[in-house]
């Protein structure tokens, strides 16, 4: 993880974060700007989870898009922020991100098209008030479905669209509106920073920061981290916690660019990407013991890509490691 949370899905910020300084009226919205990074985290993680579905031991159901709720909202913002995905102001989800070549591109489901039934059934509602309940509840509940049997959703635009999604890895994916250059697994979701994806340099960095990720879902390690009792607290940076998340980082790091390599990404932006991720200004300091240090990090990608080079010089499949037979956390 490029940070660890206490729980598995921490409160997030409802409001886009605005650069410093007052926006003029040429500043583009700061809705649509984020619009445009769920948009290519969508495109990033239905390539990674299906690309590398056969690799994975634990598949569901990928549509291609993230969701977005109007509740996420105050009353003050909602009209601007809908707007910048074609969404009409009304108490329905809609759909904020779609991944080119898609199921979800197929039938023609466009950004911002309100979902008002499901199934020939209600939208699943969520059981709180956490901002983000009812997405979950959507995500939980697709998830659960046969991975590739077709799902029936009821439009705002009076459709009734039938999508056949392609089985992948399992993750979903969420942008969090946040300026910091992080991201997070808790075993069923990818969260990723807008501040992260803001500094990727490429698609491919960001798609080995996003594998990375995915690589702790694929290896279950939030849940056996906590199955080894783990301290989550500031113990993590010490003994027996730390040794322990550090080596889920590094069987993170070395399944990552495996799975960049299996959905034709370049193996070798892992170690580009964690090279200036280590070198960049504002970096914890407290990390050292539950994070393998950048050096460190960035010789064994080099060393993974290397191995992925010489299967495929030798024309040699490509054979992931630990998905199979992890290392036991002891």
């Amino acid at each position: 993880m490029l940070h660890h949370a206490s729980t598995l899905v921490v409160a997030l910020s409802l409001l886009v974060a605005v650069p410093a300084g007052a926006a003029t009226p040429a500043d583009p919205s700061p809705y649509v700007s984020f619009a445009a990074l769920e948009a290519r985290v969508a495109a990033i993680g239905f390539r990674l989870t299906t690309a590398n579905a056969a690799w994975c031991p634990v598949q569901q159901p990928q549509f291609g898009w993230i969701w977005g709720d109007p509740r996420l909202y105050d009353a003050e913002r909602r009209p601007e922020a809908l707007a910048a995905y074609g969404a009409v102001d009304r108490d329905d989800p809609f759909i904020a991100a779609i991944a080119p070549t898609s199921p979800a591109a197929a039938v023609g489901m466009r950004v911002g098209v309100a979902v008002i039934g499901m199934q020939g059934g209600a939208v699943p509602d969520g059981a709180d008030a956490h901002p983000f309940a009812r997405i979950t509840a959507i995500e939980t509940s697709l998830a659960a479905l046969p991975h590739t049997a077709p799902l029936r959703l009821d439009t705002g635009d009076a459709r009734a669209l039938t999508l056949t999604p392609i089985a992948g890895c399992v993750s979903d994916f969420r942008v969090e509106a946040s300026e910091k250059a992080g991201a997070v697994a808790d075993g069923r979701m990818v969260l990723v920073n807008q501040g992260l994806v803001q500094f990727a340099q490429d698609d491919d960095e960001l798609a080995a920061a996003i594998a990375h990720e995915l690589a702790h879902n694929i290896l279950r390690h939030r849940a056996r981290l906590d199955a080894a009792g783990v301290d989550r607290g500031l113990g993590k940076q010490f003994g027996r916690s730390a040794r322990l998340f550090k080596q889920t980082e590094v069987e993170a790091d070395r399944l990552s660019v495996w799975l960049l390599a299996g959905a034709d990404y370049d193996p070798g932006a892992a170690a580009r990407f964690w090279q200036k991720f280590g070198q960049r200004k504002g970096r914890p300091m407290f990390q050292a013991a539950s994070h393998p240090g950048w050096r460190d990090r960035v010789a064994a990608l080099e060393a993974e890509a290397a191995l992925i080079a010489a299967a495929r010089a030798s024309g040699q499949p490509l054979h992931p490691p630990l998905i199979n037979a992890p290392a036991p956390l002891e």
